[in-house]
């Protein structure tokens, strides 16, 4: 299983980081900004053209540059890959000479003639179902003519080597039927210009962190005291409006904001949400990105409205929190993040540990979940946590993250990364008598760096020690960057909880966000279900085992493409629907059949001890409700 999607089922993923190109002296005539054109009228092939004009340079050696890796993904995806037919153009239209040093960089040796490249740009999303290092669809790409575009615009601006901090002006020219949701800033347009949007942005960086949704109007927003939020929806078989989560989403965000206080200074806030069909050319990696102002997540259309709008509480409260980090505590690293040779921070722990831990946390101080459904939250990401290297310094995962065998423990930054929260959280609301917690930490942390300072990558958990108390550096030493096991009914036990065996109700092929089954990629993607896991009633009753690859279900055959819509159809089961499912078992081929049932798990849960002492039940009211 990988939060970040390379698998094939919909988990909830909220990713975010963010960066700012290096520069180095001038190498253009003039600091104009770079003009980007972009046609969404006339889509070639499923292809959109894009030209790109940087001015005149002074040298002759240029490189133009499509993101290897961006803000918040943490692996690298080279969207060059989706490039063809570049072309570098003199100023009497006449091809230059380029070569290709990579699948990101274009090189061209004239570039004192060089008036602008064009080239052609296809969608991530399109090629998902048949590849194996599939783009996270929520930072992916989409272009379906006169319909929608999801402008992730990493993968459709580049930029020069030297030029990431030179202004932009973005000209797209756009369907009159479609609109856009962006936190860019639009040019004002003139009768003209009638059919084109102009967006401009301060730098590179600006650019690829404010996507842009384009679609049949579908929006809401609504007012956080001075943060505006609009909330654009693009569901292709217009099963959802956007007035249908507005509810919801509000009641979530004056939450969260109530939960900050005034530690985040954002003004507006975009989501942009993506509704899949989930057939074999649409996006499958279901979750979010982060950026500064806005967010972007990708949901299965076929959810129920319940599910949706859990799944979109779950996920936007993710991302919205990552305006505390790593907007406002962020290293050296993230603030001068190179897009094509990243070097990565060593502290995933706070910048998607952190956030996930308060997106869960803010819910029960808030009311929205009581106590006993964040226990099991917590209780599932122990759960969780185990099926990952629980001995693996988490200090030196984060820094390694693009490289194995730590990319493959990615996604524990949102189980065990949640959990190194929640046991610092209990453990300075301890030693203060319950007045200081992790959102007192970071609000301290945000006081003294903020947006624009960074601290040092090295010297951050020293930092945090002096602010707090010498005890929290045993803990980091021992399960941040040391690789100790957290004795997590320890400390449980500290605020009158303890862990016991219970019985819980789950989906037919997802706990939450844990996946039953997998896909084997050495076997052609064959679907199996994962070995080394307590099974559900749902698999039991039908006699299924760890282990079985799934051959084909209600006469469909299995594969990556065909279980997707299943496991969408799967939302919409009822206990007597009837499910034929054959497997294979070592040689032999089993046919297994009858009622799907109601999946419960034998699982652990947290529950509270009796009659526990006065100052433990102090204890745990500071920490769930102050």
């Amino acid at each position: 299983m990988n939060r970040m999607k390379k698998w094939v089922l919909p988990s909830l993923a909220g990713l975010v980081f963010y960066s700012c190109g290096s520069t180095k002296a001038l190498v253009t005539a003039d600091r104009t900004p770079i003009r980007t054109t972009m046609d969404l009228k006339n889509v070639v092939d499923d292809k959109v053209m894009v030209s790109v004009d940087p001015g005149a340079f002074t040298t002759n050696d240029v490189s133009f540059l499509i993101p290897k890796t961006v803000p918040g993904t943490y692996s690298t995806d080279n969207y060059g890959k989706y490039i063809v037919d570049l072309k570098a153009l003199d100023y009497d239209g006449n091809e230059l000479a380029v070569t290709k040093s990579d699948d990101n960089t274009w090189n061209i040796t004239d570039g004192k003639n060089l008036d602008k490249v064009t080239y052609y740009v296809n969608d991530t999303y399109d090629t998902e179902s048949n590849t194996e290092d599939a783009v996270f669809s929520p930072a992916g790409t989409n272009i379906l003519k006169d319909k929608n575009f999801m402008l992730n615009l990493h993968g459709f601006v580049g930029y020069f080597k030297g030029l990431q901090e030179v202004p932009y002006e973005i000209e797209i020219s756009v369907p009159e039927n479609l609109e856009p949701t962006t936190t860019l800033i639009m040019k004002e347009v003139t009768d003209e210009e009638t059919g084109k949007d102009t967006f401009l942005a301060s730098r590179y960086f600006e650019v690829i962190d404010n996507p842009i949704l384009y679609a049949e109007p579908n929006t809401e927003t609504f007012k956080l005291n001075d943060i505006e939020v609009k909330l654009s929806v693009y569901s292709p078989n217009d099963v959802y409006k956007a007035s249908d989560l507005k509810e919801k989403m509000e009641k979530m965000m004056t939450a969260q904001k109530a939960f900050l206080g005034d530690v985040n200074s954002t003004k507006n806030y975009d989501i942009l949400l993506y509704l899949s069909t989930m057939d074999s050319t649409d996006a499958s990696g279901f979750g979010a990105l982060e950026h500064h102002t806005s967010t972007t997540v990708v949901l299965p259309e076929a959810m129920p409205k319940d599910r949706l709008e859990q799944a979109m509480i779950d996920v936007v409260s993710h991302e919205f929190f990552h305006t505390v980090t790593p907007l406002n505590v962020h290293s050296k690293e993230v603030q001068y993040f190179d897009f094509n040779d990243p070097k990565m921070s060593r502290h995933l722990w706070m910048y998607e540990g952190t956030t996930e831990y308060f997106a869960n946390l803010f819910q029960v101080q808030q009311g929205l979940i009581d106590e006993t459904e964040f226990y099991q939250r917590m209780m599932d990401k122990i759960t969780n946590s185990k099926a990952y290297d629980d001995a693996l310094s988490f200090t030196t995962m984060s820094q390694n993250i693009l490289e194995n065998p730590y990319k493959e423990n990615y996604a524990n930054v949102y189980e065990k990364g949640a959990l190194i929260n929640m046991v610092l959280d209990i453990e300075l609301r301890q030693l203060s008598n319950g007045e200081k917690g992790v959102l007192w930490l970071m609000k301290e942390l945000s006081k003294k760096y903020g947006q624009d300072t960074p601290f040092e990558d090295d010297q951050l958990i020293d930092e945090i020690v002096a602010m707090t108390y010498p005890e929290i550096r045993t803990f980091f030493d021992e399960h941040v960057i040391g690789d100790k096991p957290i004795a997590y009914s320890a400390y449980l036990a500290k605020v009158g909880l303890k862990i016991e065996s219970a019985e819980k109700q789950t989906g037919y092929f997802l706990d939450g966000e844990v996946p039953f089954i997998d896909i084997d990629p050495t076997n052609n993607n064959a679907v199996f279900i994962r070995k080394g896991i307590p099974l559900t009633s749902f698999f039991l009753d039908l006699g299924a085992e760890n282990g079985d690859v799934i051959k084909s279900i209600n006469g469909t055959l299995i594969t990556l493409e065909t279980m997707r819509p299943i496991i969408g159809q799967s939302f919409g089961w009822s206990p007597d629907t009837e499910i034929i499912m054959t497997v294979q078992r070592g040689d032999d081929e089993v046919k297994l059949e009858g009622k799907v049932g109601t999946p419960m798990l034998q699982a652990k849960t947290i529950v509270p001890v009796m009659n526990i002492a006065p100052k433990e039940a102090q204890l745990r009211a500071a920490w769930l409700k102050s």
